[in-house]
């Protein structure tokens, strides 16, 4: 039975790629009928707009075919939640999430602004200073179009991430995206309150929180209202008025909970097709408590590197996608080209957990890259002694000659005045505890070396190459195999924004190829193209 596609364009079934030009034409209805010689399918036909195709495109001296498939149009603004990118005034459902450090910098947050993508810069571990600085270059350049930043928990210094929240109140951040958050605190929910006021019988709040999370129980208190204790703290506090306390509780916390899966840095390396699943189970139960008014969405981080992850993410209900280890290998990215060229070199089993700085203490553990790199064992090195000893003279001569030989490259009195000089200017109370207790004393040192590690990645330090930290999950190793052999293999033509448009036109290809399929259509893997292309070539498929 021959196969001939037929429509505004005909295209023989041999000529695989034309097929493929016929999938990737994603703006262009597709109509599957039956033929005298078997099965045909036209692409863009005459008919394309009459919604219900109820014959079919025709062929001159011929009467007209039964269509016996379809797929709309499917463009990539087409994936995902359509009030997400409503909403936020973006493009696609497509978000590049905060890097730490920024790492996710001013620059590439601009360019994802600029193109009408949403990206939150990295101000995560920076002084508010710094972060006050780039902020204000990314409010100049991007004037009103979507941008936000990010806010990190920080147990161990909640003045810090008490001072990051103000800051974004202050500066007028709308949209904030919290992580690593082992429960909801007071920063998270002053900034989320600051400014709710009713309208037109309407609960509206200037600020969006979005929370990345992987555990249902956080889910729960992020979908809920801001916690009555906390909210009962800030009206004392007179950070709160008795009727803003009152609107609050009919909003959620963070009505935007993104589902993180194995991603880099934080992470509980939770699979993503259980987490997604569970937590839009977890929204669902809560839809009920609010108004038609408020939309609770899930979204899908970690492990999206490739077409498939992208189509997968929005086919399981995601309403949006947030992309983290394949930016920092981007130009814009704010790190070093050692390590840029370093991801690009990287597999999907190259990646290990080790101890975190800023939860050193807690055991808390990150996602690192371990191709070419000590970081990691150096790291639970110090962990294992921190562990096993209450001060720095109980760890045994050998453990301590070798530490001060290779890790710190310093006596542990050199290393110590170096760290209280830090700590002095960043928390002296903190500091001060630390002088009084080896054991803390001892944390504060080891950190040293764990907040160095990722200082010395992002500015390339070729003297401490083996000791750099970088926070990637195993999406950087599946994004270099598919663009194996493509404009994007090298690292110096990764542009954040040409990244998110391949992946996010490769998923509307997929997605369309799928819906054929799911209609007894068989589609050739060997036609389904979602290789990398350039801008150009990408808007050919959106004409």
């Amino acid at each position: 039975m021959k196969l001939t596609w037929t429509g505004s364009e005909r295209v023989e079934s041999h000529d695989t790629a034309g097929i493929a030009k016929g999938l990737r034409r994603l703006n262009d209805p597709i109509w599957v009928l039956e033929t005298p010689t078997g099965l045909g399918l036209g692409i863009g036909s005459d008919d394309a707009n009459d919604p219900k195709g109820p014959k079919g495109p025709k062929r001159p001296g011929s009467s007209s075919f039964d269509v016996v498939a379809f797929s709309p149009p499917t463009p990539p603004e087409a994936l995902g939640d359509p009030t997400f990118a409503t909403e936020f005034d973006l493009r696609f459902n497509y978000i590049a999430g905060a890097m730490a450090h920024g790492i996710s910098s001013a620059e590439l947050v601009i360019a994802m602004g600029q193109a009408g993508l949403l990206a939150f810069y990295g101000a995560a571990g920076l002084p508010p200073g710094e972060v006050e600085s780039s902020i204000a270059r990314i409010r100049t350049t991007l004037l009103d179009r979507s941008f936000g930043a990010n806010l990190i928990h920080s147990p161990y210094e909640p003045a810090l991430e008490d001072a990051h929240a103000r800051l974004f109140v202050g500066q007028g951040v709308r949209l904030v995206s919290a992580s690593a958050f082992l429960r909801v605190t007071t920063p998270l929910v002053r900034y989320r309150l600051a400014g709710i006021h009713e309208r037109d019988g309407r609960v509206v709040t200037p600020n969006t929180l979005f929370a990345k999370i992987s555990h249902l129980g956080l889910a729960e208190q992020f979908l809920a209202p801001p916690p009555e204790a906390i909210v009962r703290e800030l009206v004392r506090d007179g950070e709160l008025t008795e009727s803003q306390a009152a609107l609050a509780r009919h909003i959620p916390l963070a009505a935007n909970v993104t589902a993180e899966a194995d991603s880099g840095g934080h992470t509980d390396n939770r699979p993503a097709a259980t987490l997604l699943s569970t937590m839009c189970a977890v929204r669902d139960r809560f839809r009920s408590r609010y108004g038609d008014d408020v939309r609770l969405r899930v979204g899908l981080a970690g492990g999206i590197g490739t077409p498939e992850a992208v189509a997968g993410a929005f086919a399981m209900g995601a309403a949006y996608v947030l992309t983290g280890s394949i930016n920092q290998a981007c130009v814009e990215a704010g790190t070093s080209d050692p390590v840029r060229q370093r991801l690009a070199e990287a597999t999907t089993s190259d990646m290990t957990m080790a101890p975190a700085a800023d939860m050193f203490e807690l055991g808390v553990k990150l996602q690192v890259l371990q191709r070419g790199t000590l970081f990691s064992s150096r790291a639970h090195k110090l962990w294992e002694l921190y562990r096993a000893h209450e001060r720095y003279d109980a760890i045994p001569e050998p453990a301590r000659d070798l530490l001060e030989r290779q890790v710190f490259r310093m006596s542990f009195a050199a290393l110590w005045e170096q760290t209280r000089s830090f700590w002095s200017v960043r928390d002296p109370e903190r500091l001060a505890r630390a002088e009084s207790d080896p054991k803390r004393q001892m944390a504060l040192a080891f950190r040293w070396y764990l907040g160095m590690s990722s200082r010395w990645a992002n500015a390339g330090d070729p003297d401490r190459e083996s000791d750099y930290q970088i926070w990637c999950g195993p999406a950087i190793g599946a994004f270099n195999e598919w663009v194996r052999d493509s404009i994007l293999q090298p690292w110096n033509g990764r542009r954040v924004v040409l990244v998110a448009h391949n992946l996010m036109v490769g998923a509307a290809v997929l997605t369309r190829a799928h819906l054929l399929r799911a209609q007894g259509i068989e589609i050739a893997p060997e036609v389904i193209d979602t290789r990398p292309r350039t801008r150009t070539e990408l808007e050919e498929c959106l004409v």
